[in-house]
């Protein structure tokens, strides 16, 4: 066995012993919230949580998912969401805002935090269409694929947790809008229907899948190979990855998306996988540009990847972009995003922060 796939193996029995006893791994952490299932192992002389979310790590956070909570609207129409304009109104920032609330260990209607979990659900199913799109249609919230796809991702994570037949009929009619949209080459773009494709958005369709599936709904295999073809395909010789199969450019996010995406489809180890992490690491969160911007979104898969990849890249990358968060966290408890607002980047950051904890079933191998 190699050592990254016994690191995997020795990741899965540590979990599971915190499970056995019933613990929390961090000291701070509040015990009114449930643990969920782990499913990623660690490796020998890896870090633990408790050892990677420092006490100011868990200040922070702490700090990000009451922002968040006080932020979210609790009457009139928009209740559940996260703004009443804008992208913060759109339902890509509720369910980021849902997945951060989750990544704490927080469930739909349980604990400090399930009511605002259940708002934000309800908002978002109330953007479910007749045709199984998910967007908000408000002026200003410029909702596309990626809405749909974030969408995806959060409902299959609240339905795994309660069962709930309201959002398994609208799921499933997300996950069949999107497979009847992937195009011949196994990608999505923009807008809800076959056309070209780029890999940014194509991989969130793939999150959106992978997390539907794992729930229990119907994802036709053949959609899945497609998709993972795709990825593939979009990889250059040197591990990156490109936006787009005619080309295009090649980013940090793009590599940190694609090489998530690899290890969502099943593929923890070869030379596609080494390749991608050795680019990935010139990008280090270091103080330096990380280059191509899109900070949250290109950290929310980098730290993805780098926690599938275990070991020294964990070690390595976690304690980095943990220190820059902390840094840059407003007084107020939230993070500035100058492309989606501070509500999308609190939610981005918490789930980055959160990350060692592995509550979350879709961001475990």
């Amino acid at each position: 066995m190699s050592d990254s796939k016994q690191n995997i193996t020795n990741r899965r029995a540590f979990n599971r012993a915190l499970l056995t006893a019933g613990a929390v791994p961090l000291a701070g952490a509040l015990m009114s919230r449930p643990l969920l299932a782990l499913d990623r192992e660690a490796s020998p002389d890896e870090k633990t949580p408790a050892e990677l979310i420092t006490p100011a790590g868990q200040k922070a956070i702490d700090r990000g998912l009451k922002y968040l909570v006080d932020t979210q609207i609790k009457t009139g129409r928009n209740r559940g969401a996260m703004a009443s304009a804008g992208m913060a109104a759109g339902v890509a920032t509720a369910s980021l805002t849902g997945l951060a609330l989750m990544c704490g260990g927080f469930a739909p209607g349980m604990g400090p935090y399930g009511k605002a979990i259940d708002m934000a659900t309800a908002y978002v199913l109330s953007h479910v269409r007749n045709t199984g799109y998910i967007a908000h249609s408000g002026q200003g919230t410029r909702e596309n694929m990626y809405g749909h796809g974030f969408s995806m991702l959060f409902l299959s994570q609240a339905y795994g947790m309660t069962k709930n037949s309201k959002i398994a009929e609208k799921l499933r009619k997300a996950v069949e809008l999107t497979c009847k949209t992937q195009n011949d080459q196994g990608g999505w773009r923009y807008q809800p229907r076959k056309s070209d494709a780029d890999l940014s958005i194509t991989v969130c369709q793939i999150m959106g899948l992978r997390g539907a599936r794992d729930a229990g709904i119907d994802v036709p295999d053949n959609v899945r190979k497609l998709c993972i073809k795709y990825v593939t395909d979009s990889q250059n010789s040197n591990g990156s990855f490109r936006y787009t199969m005619r080309g295009g450019h090649t980013t940090f996010a793009m590599t940190a998306a694609g090489v998530t995406s690899l290890y969502s489809a099943g593929i923890y180890e070869g030379e596609a996988i080494e390749k991608a992490l050795k680019h990935l690491m010139r990008y280090k969160p270091n103080g330096g540009k990380q280059g191509g911007g899109h900070y949250f979104y290109s950290n929310y898969y980098a730290v993805q990847a780098m926690w599938h990849a275990g070991g020294k890249h964990w070690d390595e990358w976690y304690p980095l972009i943990r220190n820059q968060l902390l840094k840059n966290q407003k007084t107020d408890g939230s993070w500035s995003s100058s492309a989606a607002g501070d509500a999308f980047g609190a939610a981005m950051a918490c789930i980055i922060l959160q990350m060692p904890l592995n509550y979350l079933p879709v961001f475990s191998p």
